[in-house]
């Protein structure tokens, strides 16, 4: 069976070797988005008949695919720059790589492609969006043509149906037990119809698009918010799944306990979400309202991929569908993300090359940051060797290909180095953590202090960042003139692609 699939792995390769013409790229995002999917398996509950049609139509789902980042700005900068957090020194959301030095020397992955003969568009999500001293920083100044779809939709149309922990409300109640405008736990269906949802534009913006003749290859950046907090979508997809039929994550109560400092305290409480959440029963809620926003991006997706196939490009694009990070929904005792476990540090990571029929399944740990320079390869631009991330072409021909590399995560808390088969963290407090990923998915079981287990932690150390580049006043946001959410971008940074690495 492996011969076969190799077969049909080399195959694909080699038509797509044939093609006269370089490749365009197709490179979609999805904000906040884990496993909870049907071609990952993490939650079975999952409808996600576009990703599945994605999946079974030819491409490679990594299973172990990991982020350099737990959260959206770090994880966006380093893998369109090709640096980690270590290196960049962009650790949080208010850090704006463009003021780093080295993004103010190196060419973005779509800056990139332009410098090297590609047209590059832009819609919605892909960099993050920051604050800057003219106005509002998008990432705008990375492609040659950008659009803007980056509105929330918080308008709801029946506040019964509401829960906010921003707002003390529970199905539309006011209950001040939990209020915090900082953790922003919300959802409910909005008063926008499908068609009148950001996510939507920026599919149909897609769709037309893709109905052009460009006279270079393309690189095309469709960027979706959801399944991003708050998880307001149309009722339509909350109606998609029975609450009464709903199954939330199982969570052990004592997770917490066997990760301790050097005091012998834990080094981690249960969060302040998910207290309120067990005390209101609102577990089963929760996790409707993130499959629902699932299940609402993948319906955005599948118009994006129908028009591909509908257009004269299917048979010469790339397509990478990548989450910029996970979500816990209840594991390890919290909600939200920027966590080195294992929930918020494995995104989905799905490849589609010309010619690829079969779906394919890759358990090696491939690193959003390793996207950069494979596509770099697959359009045979000129290779960036001073970029972090490692080509992984060969795992396309064979999933089952050598790879010596673990995934590497970086945040403002410590550092994870994930492998096939084990997971360590390393906190910046001393704290220390080894999971054994085939016997412990969940990660329950500590097992740092087991000396049998030494030489391996010995061994995954080694991939710990030496140092961490320490952020410089510069590199943070800049006050705006204005914070309109709607403004027209007009931050242009000066950036002079023939001068760039």
């Amino acid at each position: 069976m492996r011969i076969l699939l190799i077969l049909v792995c080399c195959l694909s390769i080699q038509i797509f070797a044939q093609t006269k013409k370089q490749p365009n790229v197709l490179f979609i995002a999805i904000d906040d988005i884990n496993d909870w999917v049907s071609p990952l398996d993490g939650n079975k509950q999952a409808i996600t008949p576009n990703m599945d049609k994605f999946a079974q139509q030819g491409a490679m789902v990594f299973k172990n695919a990991v982020t350099a980042a737990p959260i959206c700005g770090p994880s966006r900068s380093a893998m369109l720059s090709g640096f980690l957090p270590s290196t960049s020194g962009v650790y949080g959301n208010a850090q704006n790589m463009i003021y780093t030095d080295v993004v103010k020397k190196n060419a973005t992955l779509p800056e990139y492609f332009s410098k090297n003969g590609y047209h590059t568009l832009s819609n919605g999500k892909i960099f993050h969006k920051h604050a800057a001293a003219g106005g509002v920083d998008f990432g705008h100044w990375a492609f040659d043509e950008f659009a803007r779809g980056r509105r929330y939709n918080n308008d709801v149309a029946d506040k019964k149906y509401v829960t906010s922990s921003k707002a003390g409300i529970i199905n539309g109640k006011k209950d001040p037990s939990f209020q915090s405008k900082k953790s922003k736990l919300s959802w409910g269906p909005t008063v926008d119809t499908f068609e009148e949802t950001v996510d939507y534009a920026v599919a149909d913006w897609a769709k037309n698009q893709l109905q052009r003749d460009f006279d270079k290859p393309f690189f095309m950046g469709v960027g979706f918010i959801k399944p991003h907090l708050p998880w307001y979508v149309p009722k339509e997809f909350f109606d998609m799944y029975d609450i009464d039929k709903i199954k939330a994550p199982i969570v052990n109560e004592h997770d917490l306990e066997d990760i301790l400092k050097t005091n012998g305290k834990p080094e981690f409480e249960p969060s302040g979400e998910y207290k309120w959440i067990k005390k209101h029963g609102l577990e089963k809620e929760a996790a409707r309202a993130y499959l629902a926003n699932i299940s609402y991006v993948d319906k955005c997706l599948g118009i994006v991929m129908d028009a591909l196939e509908k257009s004269g490009h299917a048979d010469n694009t790339i397509v990478v569908i990548w989450g910029d990070h996970g979500w816990h929904l209840g594991e390890k005792l919290r909600y939200l993300k920027n966590t080195l476990w294992s929930e918020a540090v494995k995104p989905p990571l799905f490849v589609r090359l010309p010619g690829m029929k079969k779906t394919m399944y890759c358990e090696q740990p491939v690193s959003l940051l390793d996207i950069y320079p494979t596509l770099v390869n697959l359009c045979k631009l000129p290779k960036k060797p001073n970029i972090e991330g490692h080509d992984f072409t060969t795992l396309l021909k064979d999933p089952k290909a050598k790879w010596q590399y673990p995934g590497i995560t970086v945040s403002n808390s410590g550092t994870s180095v994930m492998t096939k088969d084990w997971h360590y963290i390393q906190n910046l407090s001393g704290t220390e953590e080894l999971y054994d990923v085939h016997k412990d998915q969940m990660e329950w079981t500590n097992l740092i202090h087991n000396k049998d287990y030494s030489s391996i932690v010995k061994e995954l150390k080694k991939w710990v960042p030496k140092t961490r580049q320490t952020p410089k006043k510069e590199h943070y946001d800049k006050p705006p003139k204005y914070v309109d959410a709607d403004a027209d971008p007009t931050i242009k940074p000066s950036r002079n692609l023939e001068t760039l690495e």
